[in-house]
């Protein structure tokens, strides 16, 4: 008998085990892909359990192979379909094979069929993770459901609707007016740029098939009180009788809540507590009881944990974690992906995002204006992570667009507070959409006291909410500390390096400030870590670095845009931010600034004879003026001399007892700098700060310094928007 070609055996073979639906699906020709992607197919679009804290055994996905059609907004559902989409993934991303932009003059439809399994009684639940925004359900014709909210989870019940043993006729419809509408909608836009990125319409989160007894639980509310060592576990029951109880049981420990009691508290002794360094949970089973016998039970888990503010020894209010100040700091996380945009190609990069953060030596993510899957929060309270959560923004401030928000907002809390990991609640960012600041961040406070709330990350402060939160680029800085509010900085950093072969586009590539090789960026990096450390001493209780990852036109990822490189590396990143973790050093001024007395210098705009910067020196001719100099409208500044011209020399001397064992430059720059001790170069800074930094000192021109008087000599040259410069000596002593 002929041997058998091996590659027509294996042509064979996949021809039995491939469904046909496999030749209906390919992802489109994105331009940018990650190493998941391979692994997306219909039968394999994100099919692990999608509800970790209240789980169930019998479920069924409905992700995969939809009909889906593109129509006018105000036209009647499709009789001819467009072609087959992958749910969950949206309709713009290459995952979901179609890749097409959805306008708000349009609705985008889905269709498929399913049929409620053998065996399956009771209630018959569906559940949408989230669709963005305005979404309709209909089955075998009729109108069954509706939601509007594009990050909130929502359930129908179709018990009614759906008989065993009947193919059903599930259909979908979605309007999403995305920027153009009254809905929190993140940075979602119709013509991305910038930092504004490709819209999200329809299907973005699982969509399954949930069984349930005629009484049942519908939720859990999860509240850990570390200081009374008990849990709180409030469920909210559907269709239970008089006489129903509930029951909860972790490990030995049990609890028994009296009839047509909800609420039922878990004692907790000698608590294992959640943190970053220890992120233990308990497992958690809750019954519904009637009559002896339990009618319905789900399995969850908690953590142990407490966050509030309190005073340190030195007296400064922090944010405390279990009774301890703890640093939080991590990366700006904005949740997207070149393949998927909103969605991650599997649960393995959605969990690698949170991962990789903690081994780049982070302990805190900020998920910005976006909401994730239930399941990325689930990694995040394995693996330890403080989330600072921020509410997704939209542009309007009043009317639809207010009430939309409230909605959302109530939504968004009301579906992931159970996390332990969620320990900030962040409403607003940068005014964007602001409004009714003290009346929402009052309402947050209230309705979830568990958790501190940052009522604006960044620009407009109005006073309320326990964080007061700054926006700097590249920074570092601090402001002031408070009596009632921790500080932190919301925002800093955004150091960018464009790499080849890993760009959503080829040009408008940007970050705040572009570098370009690894080393410089790496060396840039370790510089405001230096500098941010010293921070951490005058009050500052966290900061958050832009950004997680590259996103579409940005290059200020830690990692790029495909997560294919670290930029830096993750063993380099994990040694230079360890610092941050440490006993904060103290900053010793040897040699005033203007933010301390005023002091006089010598200064020329016109540009001075060759060794202007050396000791011997004749500046007699030079005006004299007081420091700082620049122009009074540049954040952060001490101005007591005018200049605003493009360049500026100055020098003084000053007068040391004895040289410093780590002296460093004090300064505050806009833009490039260059300073001289005793004719010595001693740095260059280039770029701007908005405050005042530490600089280390090159080598040689600390052994430059002597006892008794010496030469301080700077050259600042300015190019546009505000200008300044000051420089002093500290020492910086780490305890």
């Amino acid at each position: 008998m002929p041997r058998t070609p091996r590659l027509l055996v294996a042509a064979c073979i996949a021809a039995v085990l491939c469904p046909s639906a496999l030749a209906e699906w390919k992802p489109a020709a994105g331009p940018l892909m990650t190493r998941w992607a391979k692994e997306v197919s219909p039968d394999n679009a994100l099919p692990a359990y999608p509800r970790p804290q209240m789980a169930r055994e019998r479920w069924q996905s409905l992700n995969g192979l939809w009909d889906y059609a593109i129509a006018p907004k105000d036209g009647e559902k499709p009789t001819q379909w467009d072609g087959k989409i992958l749910v969950p993934f949206p309709c713009q991303s290459a995952l979901s094979g179609v890749m097409k932009k959805v306008t708000p003059e349009q609705r985008l439809w889905y269709r498929r069929t399913f049929e409620v399994p053998k065996g399956w009684s009771g209630r018959l639940l569906l559940h949408f993770g989230a669709v963005d925004w305005d979404a309709t359900v209909l089955l075998d014709g009729k109108k069954v459901g509706a939601h509007r909210g594009g990050y909130d989870p929502f359930t129908v019940d179709i018990t009614d609707a759906a008989k065993p043993g009947r193919k059903h006729e599930l259909v979908l419809s979605v309007w999403d007016p995305t920027n153009k509408g009254y809905q929190p909608r993140g940075k979602q836009v119709l013509e991305p740029r910038g930092i504004w990125y490709t819209a999200v319409t329809g299907i973005w989160q699982t969509v399954w098939l949930e069984p349930v007894p005629k009484a049942y639980i519908r939720s859990l509310h999860i509240v850990p009180d570390v200081d009374k060592g008990q849990v709180r576990i409030t469920v909210d029951a559907v269709g239970a009788r008089q006489g129903t109880s509930v029951r909860a049981a972790s490990g030995a420990m049990k609890s028994h809540a009296g009839e047509n009691k909800h609420e039922v508290v878990l004692k907790v002794p000698d608590a294992k507590l959640w943190s970053p360094a220890s992120p233990h949970l308990y497992d958690l089973k809750v019954m519904l009881v009637e009559d002896g016998k339990c009618v319905d039970e789900v399995s969850s888990y908690f953590g142990m944990r407490k966050i509030h503010l309190a005073k340190d020894e030195a007296g400064v209010l922090r944010m405390m974690l279990n009774g301890e100040f703890v640093f939080h700091y991590g990366p700006l996380d904005q949740g997207w992906w070149p393949d998927g945009l909103y969605t991650a190609p599997t649960d393995e990069a959605l969990r690698y995002d949170v991962d990789i953060t903690r081994k780049m030596g982070m302990n805190m993510i900020r998920k910005h204006v976006k909401v994730e899957p239930d399941r990325w929060y689930y990694h995040c309270d394995k693996l330890g992570v403080l989330v600072w959560q921020d509410m997704p923004s939209g542009n309007a401030k009043d009317g639809e667009g207010a009430a939309n928000f409230d909605r959302e907002l109530k939504g968004m809390i009301d579906a992931f507070r159970n996390h332990p990991s969620i320990v900030v609640w962040v409403p607003f960012n940068e005014g964007w959409g602001q409004h009714d600041t003290e009346r929402v961040s009052a309402w947050v406070r209230k309705y979830d006291p568990t958790r501190l709330v940052n009522e604006a990350s960044g620009w407009t402060d109005k006073g309320s909410g326990q964080i007061k939160d700054i926006h700097k680029y590249p920074g570092p800085a601090c402001p002031p500390t408070e009596d009632k509010r921790a500080i932190v900085l919301g925002e800093f950093g955004g150091l960018g390096l464009p790499v080849k072969d890993h760009l959503w586009w080829n040009k408008r590539n940007w970050g705040y400030r572009n570098f370009q090789d690894v080393d410089a960026l790496a060396t840039a990096y370790e510089a405001l870590i230096a500098r941010l450390h010293p921070l951490v001493g005058r009050g500052l209780s966290g900061a958050v670095y832009t950004q997680t990852t590259d996103v579409e036109g940005e290059v200020n990822g830690l990692m790029t845009y495909d997560r294919a490189m670290v930029k830096i590396g993750t063993e380099r990143l994990a040694k230079i931010n360890a610092r941050l973790y440490l006993p904060p050093p103290i900053t010793k001024t040897l040699v005033p600034t203007a933010r301390d007395k005023a002091i006089e210098w010598r200064h020329t705009t016109a540009e001075p004879a060759a060794g202007w910067e050396k000791p011997g020196f004749d500046d007699s001719l030079w005006p004299t003026g007081k420091a700082g100099f620049g122009t009074k409208d540049t954040p952060g500044t001490t101005v007591r001399t005018v200049w605003n011209g493009k360049d500026i020399w100055a020098r003084r001397t000053f007068e040391l007892k004895a040289v410093p064992d780590s002296p460093q430059l004090l300064i505050h720059h806009d833009e490039d700098a260059e300073v001289y001790l005793n004719g010595v170069l001693a740095a260059k800074a280039t770029g701007y700060t908005m405050d005042y930094v530490t600089l280390p000192i090159r080598p040689a021109a600390v052994k430059a310094l002597k006892a008794g008087k010496n030469t301080l000599a700077v050259h600042c040259k300015q190019t546009r928007g505000g200008q300044y410069i000051d420089v002093g000596l500290a020492e910086v002593v780490q305890k």
